[in-house]
């Protein structure tokens, strides 16, 4: 029997088997929708005693909208004298049927048949439908990078870090590091803050006295090449390469005739050399006297910190004593 909203007709009593068949109908209806996934009661009206009632179906996308008007009951025949009285007076009215409520709505697997429980609880009809889900779509067209749709090439492995760049920052500011990938390595900048500077140390022992001479070579020139001396201080020693031109020979490869005296005579060569020596080691003490004193006590046991300071200093001292 297919659902009829005119039924059941003004103040007909309710049949269980013609009530049955509505449902069943209903249950039709909701089956020969495609898709639908929920179903939600919009509205439960209550019509005055005689109206007719009457149900809404609509669907909105994947769901199934109902909207209920279900008349009032007339008022019945008066009751039997009541047990506890004789004068036969009615009881108190029951409760009204007011509204329906979903329980609840279960998903089915494609192609069961669609479910619909009621009961009474003596105010509402309580539903639970059971309503299946769509069967899946068909596959979608080929993707775009290529006619199977298939996953593109592996990309590039992942193969190392590089440090492109390490900047000094000055203290007290903070950290940073920036990161980018070129398609095989990670390349990382970073910025790290100098360590404040910590107090000034002691002075340190004097220094080694100057010790010497050194004569690193002795380089024979043409005749007429022009004599030089070259000298330089290593912090103990005076160092000197000296180039000194051969004489001429004779016709006949024998010693030639005297020549006039040089440019250069022995008391000169010996004041030059005596002038050279002071020149490299004049002042030699004050080389070191733009270097700053650490001034630093040095905890037990050291930590990186301080030893980094000392090894910075010492490089400081050195690039200092060299000519």
């Amino acid at each position: 029997m297919p659902f009829d909203p005119a039924y059941p007709p003004t103040n007909a009593p309710l049949e269980s088997a013609p009530m049955r068949a509505q449902f069943n109908g209903l249950k039709a209806l909701i089956d020969a929708v495609s898709g639908v996934t929920n179903a939600v009661v919009d509205a439960v009206n209550t019509l005055p005693a005689g109206s007719p009632a009457a149900v809404t179906v609509g669907v909105s996308g994947n769901v199934l909208h109902l909207t209920f008007d279900l008349p009032q009951g007339g008022d019945g025949p008066p009751g039997a004298a009541g047990q506890n009285g004789s004068d036969g007076a009615p009881g108190p009215p029951g409760a009204p049927f007011t509204n329906f409520m979903v329980d609840g709505v279960s998903t089915l697997n494609p192609g069961d048949n669609a479910t619909v429980q009621a009961n009474y609880d003596g105010s509402a009809v309580r539903l639970n439908f059971g309503i299946p889900r769509g069967f899946q779509g068909d596959a979608g067209p080929p993707g775009t990078n290529g006619m199977d749709g298939s996953p593109g090439p592996q990309g590039p492995p992942f193969t190392n870090f590089v440090v492109d760049n390490v900047t000094q920052l000055p203290p007290g500011s903070w950290p940073n590091v920036s990161a980018n990938f070129d398609g095989n390595a990670v390349r990382l900048n970073f910025g790290i803050p100098q360590g404040y500077e910590g107090p000034q140390g002691s002075q340190g022992p004097q220094g080694p006295p100057f010790a010497g001479t050194v004569v690193d070579g002795v380089t024979t020139l043409n005749p007429w090449d022009s004599a030089y001396v070259n000298t330089s201080f290593d912090g103990y020693n005076v160092r000197f390469t000296f180039g000194i031109p051969r004489g001429q020979t004779g016709s006949d490869g024998g010693p030639g005739p005297q020549g006039p005296p040089g440019e250069v005579t022995q008391m000169q060569l010996n004041s030059a050399i005596n002038s050279a020596i002071n020149s490299a080691i004049n002042g030699t003490s004050n080389n070191s006297n733009a270097v700053s004193l650490l001034g630093m006590t040095v905890s037990d046991p050291p930590t990186q910190w301080e030893v980094q300071a000392i090894a910075n200093k010492l490089d400081e001292l050195i690039n200092a004593l060299r000519r």
